[in-house]
């Protein structure tokens, strides 16, 4: 693929990673609780993986033409996001607290991630709309492989601002209990909006 293609592709694909959202709310609630921002950027980009894979396989396009499929995909994202941002919103994470509670682990942090990004249509959807355009039926590599490059440098943008967000979120909030409520709060929120935006979407 040219150079100029994946720049031009890099550049969409900040404007997506840098716009707050789901995946930003989750990085700063694993910041606040210490040590699992890692865990929880690794499952993030499993999820966006899985999106990548999805689409280079042409399962997105067979599923985009079923409404069906496509709505159970959302509502399903939406009830989880739904969930996990009203836990947030009514149990905000407390660094004093939030060092590694019972039950927390890395794993379940990186599932939860997987969750917050592989269950989020959102990003399925724009993987479908977005990845085809920069490909070329002409070039010497399948479109499959150019999909599979172009969905590595997406990763590798998601991984350098979700972990900056995440430890940034630990230094900025860690000696500002109530700072953090906020936040955590604020998370939430944000999850639930998007959530609530999908559904009205999907009403329309």
């Amino acid at each position: 693929m040219a150079i100029s293609v994946l720049t031009a592709f890099w550049a969409v694909s900040m404007l997506f990673v840098i716009t707050p959202g789901a995946d930003w709310a989750y990085a700063i609630s694993a910041g606040m609780r210490g040590r699992w921002v890692m865990p929880a950027v690794a499952g993030m980009l499993s999820g966006h993986f899985l999106a990548t894979l999805v689409v280079a396989a042409g399962v997105g396009s067979l599923l985009a033409g079923h409404p069906l499929a496509l709505t159970l995909l959302t509502l399903a994202g939406c009830t989880y996001l739904l969930w996990l941002g009203g836990n947030l919103l009514l149990s905000p994470a407390l660094p004093a607290a939030g060092q590694g509670g019972a039950g927390e682990s890395g794993s379940r942090w990186a599932l939860k991630g997987f969750c917050v990004s592989g269950l989020n249509p959102k990003v399925f959807l724009l993987f479908l709309a977005l990845l085809p355009q920069f490909t070329d039926p002409q070039s010497s590599w399948p479109v499959p492989l150019q999909i599979l490059l172009l969905g590595l440098v997406h990763l590798c943008s998601s991984l350098v601002i979700y972990t900056l967000v995440g430890y940034g979120a630990k230094a900025v909030l860690s000696t500002r209990p109530g700072a953090a409520k906020l936040v955590g709060r604020v998370s939430g929120m944000a999850m639930i909006t998007v959530a609530l935006g999908l559904i009205a979407g999907q009403m329309t």
